[in-house]
């Protein structure tokens, strides 16, 4: 498996090169987001307090669960946390994400995604106190029942930028960027900490961006391990001098600002 990884980012590494690339804060060499969905209790439970001891900062896309946990995401969000929209009820088609029939993509309208992502929006402003947030699409399905609503979504003001799914996810040609279909780099379950940071690595190399998705941490579903989770953190700390981790906000106002 971690032969085929690195088989992997090194073909994306020879498809960014020569892309149009961007000048990182301090002389850095890449810029790292990490990011995490579902607003499971492992979150709280491991990988803020992971991220808080290094003083590296997540962004955290959160669903209705949260409302059980207000406090915690509270606290998260003061400790520089980002806090993200992930919908109310998390749609996705039934043959990704088994859920009540009633939460499946498959009866859903654009319509109601749209007023979900609204709704979400007044579920953090009451945690955060913010105004404005990130998106990222549940199962990185950007259409409802074959219809994209990436265009309803951006003119609808409700996000800022949206995290996709995308074929290179070490992002080099910033110019051509869709800001609301930004890609990823996932791991499989239980993955090796390496693989990690395998990946930032060539993102180092490649001086870019790379946008890294976790759903449970230590716990949970999809997870990775906490010790693989603390390697990557640990791995980040020691290089803060050439690596910038950012919020997936905090990301993308930079991209979009220096790319005008």
């Amino acid at each position: 498996m971690k032969t085929f990884v690195i088989c992997i980012l090194l073909l994306l590494a020879f498809i960014s090169k020569g892309q149009n690339s961007i000048k990182w804060p301090e002389s850095k060499q890449a810029l790292i987001v990490l990011t995490y969905d579902d607003a499971l209790l492992s979150h709280l439970q491991v990988a803020i307090p992971q991220l808080n001891q290094a003083r590296l900062k997540g962004t955290f896309f959160l669903k209705e669960p949260a409302a059980t946990h207000i406090n915690a995401w509270k606290e998260a969000s003061q400790k520089g946390h980002e806090l993200g929209n992930h919908t109310v009820y998390h749609p996705c088609l039934s043959s990704k994400f088994k859920a009540d029939p009633h939460y499946q993509a498959e009866n859903y309208s654009v319509d109601n995604m749209m007023r979900e992502i609204s709704t979400m929006n007044t579920i953090l402003y009451a945690i955060d106190n913010k105004l404005d947030h990130t998106y990222a699409y549940p199962c990185g399905e950007t259409s409802i029942q074959g219809k994209s609503y990436v265009d309803r979504l951006k003119k609808s003001g409700f996000v800022a930028y949206a995290r996709a799914v995308g074929s290179s996810p070490i992002i080099t040609d910033f110019k051509n960027l869709d800001p609301y279909q930004v890609p990823c780099m996932g791991f499989a379950i239980n993955a090796p900490g390496s693989d990690m940071i395998e990946f930032v690595k060539q993102v180092q190399q490649n001086k870019g961006m790379g946008v890294l998705i976790f759903h449970g941490v230590g716990g949970d579903y999809l997870e990775v391990s906490a010790a693989a989770h603390q390697e990557l953190v640990q791995y980040l700390k020691e290089h803060q001098e050439q690596i910038w981790v950012a919020t997936f906000k905090e990301a993308m106002d930079y991209v979009t600002k220096h790319t005008k």
